[in-house]
């Protein structure tokens, strides 16, 4: 069965794609992320899912269109919304290209991360899958946690210290502030 492999980045990819293709999975992957910022974050995630493809001879698709002004669009004034919204724009993307490329359904390697919205993106997926038409394969991904790490470190993948969004970004932040101000008072 072909399946469409949604990418958010190169280390959240190496388990997934390791288990999809061990249940005898035909996969094609597609990076879709116009979260990601700023700019030079985007581009380290491209070259890592780029090395991922090189060392796993998974076959590709990306959205090379640096996002931010269609993600912003859709989050400013929602921002405690923010996660659902940004699901719902790469899951739809996903959908779209999973019909697009004749795709028997699609998946996120969101399912992987201990630091996802792990039911938002579940419900996010089944709520696209019945709106676009093609079916959304749900897998947890996160028992693979570990292991991921160590597929990401074998391949030399850039790992990133976010989401990705400029909030994430900017609360990632503002706990490294907050632990300084803490230590600097005690």
């Amino acid at each position: 069965m072909p399946v469409l492999l949604h990418i958010c980045c190169g280390p959240c990819a190496a388990y997934p794609v390791s288990v999809l293709r061990s249940e005898g999975l035909a996969l094609r992957g597609f990076f879709c992320n116009p979260n990601i910022h700023p700019f030079r974050e985007f581009r380290q995630r491209q070259v890592a899912v780029e090395q991922l493809t090189a060392a796993t001879g998974l076959a590709v698709d990306y959205d090379r269109e640096y996002g931010l002004s269609a993600f912003l669009r859709q989050v400013v004034f929602h921002e405690q919304e923010r996660c659902g919204l940004c699901y719902a724009m790469r899951l739809t993307a996903a959908a779209r290209q999973a019909a697009a490329v004749g795709a028997d359904a699609f998946t996120s390697t969101l399912l992987y991360s201990r630091h996802q919205k792990h039911e938002l993106i579940k419900r996010t997926g089944e709520a696209v899958a019945t709106e676009c038409g093609v079916p959304f394969l749900y897998r947890d991904f996160r028992q693979g946690w570990q292991e991921g790490i160590e597929l990401s470190l074998a391949m030399g993948l850039y790992r990133q210290a976010y989401c990705g969004c400029i909030y994430s970004e900017q609360e990632r932040y503002d706990k490294k502030c907050k632990k300084s101000s803490s230590e600097s008072q005690g």
